[in-house]
């Protein structure tokens, strides 16, 4: 069984994907989102679950520094509850304070210049939060 990772955002969505045996992950694509944003990345990310088998649906929570929920947030908790509406799958979020700039920074690392951090820093970012999902589960095993 696959985990997909997502980092869901106003303009664009990150998408990460293990193996099937969840030893590995790999950034997948970047949705970008037009006028239809919200809908349209449902969608997509139902077609994407459909696509690869995908058995779990890890969301990163993009809470304040503080740990408190903001408007960002309370996005995010209402593209998972549609997802839920729309998915016979276990759906998980987790915290995915500092994904963005971590990304940027491995990119940066790669050689990646402006455009190409803006294009694939959202599926760096889903990668980190499946990543971190799967540290927290082997820690608990």
């Amino acid at each position: 069984m696959r985990i997909m990772g997502i980092d869901y955002g106003t303009h664009a969505t990150g998408v990460a994907i293990t193996d099937e045996l969840q030893l590995t992950v790999r950034p997948l694509t970047t949705l970008r989102h037009n006028k239809r944003g919200f809908s349209e990345a449902i969608a997509s990310i139902c077609s994407l679950v459909d696509e690869h088998e995908v058995g779990e649906l890890i969301v990163g929570l993009p809470l304040n520094m503080d740990g408190t929920r903001g408007k960002a947030a309370e996005r995010v908790a209402e593209l998972v509850s549609q997802l839920e509406n729309h998915l016979s799958i276990p759906i998980v979020t987790i915290d995915e304070r500092l994904t963005s700039y971590e990304a940027d920074q491995i990119l940066r690392e790669r050689g990646a210049n402006r455009i190409e951090r803006r294009e694939r820093s959202d599926e760096f970012a889903a990668a980190l939060i499946l990543q971190d999902y799967l540290d927290g589960q082997s820690r608990r095993r």
